[in-house]
């Protein structure tokens, strides 16, 4: 097992966990997953080590982060002879992630969801699956639900997101005061828009919730946005309305051929 700590008292911030203990549990997690034999595993917040464990009993190598200083100790002890585990003493936000292809599986830190999702999906190797305990909210959130919102916006071209399982309370220790569910995010093969595209598309959506799509500096005009959208057979957006990913997708597009012809 390779190792790798921080000193605690560079550790600017402790995050409160629930923690997943239940091996049948744990089990049928994984089971919904693809993980197998072959598969680097990524494991943010290993705690106790109850997932861990599962981890390496299903995957190839887990790469499994604790920030804190007294369960990196417990889990150092736990599993001192496992030679497929990599345990870092760090934080997880300012690690590198691997350079080759891996996937995740983590119960996290629910108060750091955004930042976690955040710095797996914009990496320059972001990973091929991950499976994220979180809670429901922040989910739905992830997912546009129940409409889009700036984070899904910036995901959904590149990932496929989506609920696989619902918690109940009592499958934690200690039990959380919200609902908990685990989110899928799978990246694209083929992402919408090119990486290439991807400032642009960024500059487009974040100008468009900062201003209004409708807004007096907004990247296209009105007669725009409709003939876009007609043109493309789809229904038109009112002011103030919930407009579809789809939507969102058409009316860039139709921005970044605005722009050549300008």
């Amino acid at each position: 097992m390779s190792k790798n700590h921080i000193n605690p008292a560079s550790v600017s911030y402790r995050h409160t966990q629930n923690y997943l203990t239940s091996e049948k549990t744990i089990k049928k997690l994984l089971h919904l997953t693809n993980i197998c034999g072959n598969d680097t595993v990524v494991e943010i917040g290993a705690g106790k080590g109850h997932i861990t464990k599962a981890l390496l009993q299903k995957s190839n190598m887990v790469i499994a982060s604790e920030i804190d200083r007294t369960l990196y100790k417990a889990l150092n002890k736990k599993f001192e002879n496992q030679k497929r585990l990599s345990l870092l003493n760090t934080d997880f936000l300012k690690t590198r992630l691997p350079q080759s292809e891996y996937k995740v599986f983590s119960n996290i830190p629910f108060s750091i969801s955004t930042d976690i999702v955040r710095k797996l999906t914009q990496s320059e190797n972001p990973p091929s699956d991950a499976w994220l305990v979180m809670e429901k909210g922040a989910a739905k959130r992830f997912c546009g639900k129940p409409a889009e919102n700036l984070n899904s916006l910036l995901l959904k071209p590149f990932f496929d997101l989506k609920t696989v399982y619902h918690f109940k309370r009592e499958d934690f220790h200690p039990k959380p005061g919200v609902d908990v569910v685990l989110l899928y995010i799978q990246r694209k093969e083929v992402p919408d828009i090119p990486r290439s595209e991807q400032h642009e598309y960024r500059r487009f959506v974040s100008n468009s919730f900062k201003y209004g799509l409708f807004g007096r500096n907004a990247l296209l005009t009105k007669n725009q946005i409709y003939s876009s959208l007609r043109q493309s057979k789809l229904e038109p957006v009112k002011q103030g309305g919930d407009i579809l990913y789809i939507q969102w997708l058409c009316l860039f597009r139709s921005w970044l051929r605005y722009k050549k012809h300008n």
